[in-house]
């Protein structure tokens, strides 16, 4: 299934690394910054949270709700998080179930295996739940200020 701006975003119920649930119908009224990132300590990955942490004041003077979502796990989250001091949660997709209602999880090759994996992706979701811009071809080291570039023109 693929996804379109003006569709309502899957709704999805995951844990961050506290054990804390966070579920996309609990934020409805909000406008959500819902990113999907491949592995934590990766170097891209890695450029990418702290682009959202760096610019995470920004994000929280605009109400906007910033969540990064990946396969790892709570002990791997915690690391990058501490590591990082990154400021927002991280939430376990274990299987990479909401990423695949997202269309973001799949068929991957690297140096010639193929694995299954998430893709690098951003959805903004509007305050009634619907997707407002969609972020499929993510450059790590700038995205977060393209993000907060294209917020103004919502």
């Amino acid at each position: 299934m693929t996804l379109a701006v003006g569709d309502p975003a899957p709704d999805f119920s995951l844990p961050d690394a506290e054990g804390n649930t966070y579920s996309l119908s609990s934020l409805k009224g909000k406008r959500v910054v819902l990113y999907f990132y491949p592995r934590d300590n990766t170097p891209g990955c890695t450029k990418e949270a702290c682009g959202f942490r760096d610019h995470y004041s920004t994000y929280q003077d605009k109400d906007v709700v910033v969540l990064g979502v990946s396969t790892d796990d709570a002990k791997s989250h915690t690391k990058f998080t501490t590591k990082y001091n990154l400021p927002f949660p991280l939430l376990i997709d274990q299987g990479g179930e909401v990423a695949s209602r997202f269309g973001v999880y799949g068929l991957k090759k690297f140096m010639g295996k193929e694995y299954m994996g998430t893709t690098r992706s951003t959805f903004v979701i509007g305050p009634d739940g619907r997707l407002e811009k969609i972020y499929l071809k993510v450059k790590p080291e700038t995205h977060a200020e393209t993000v907060l570039a294209d917020l103004e023109a919502l």
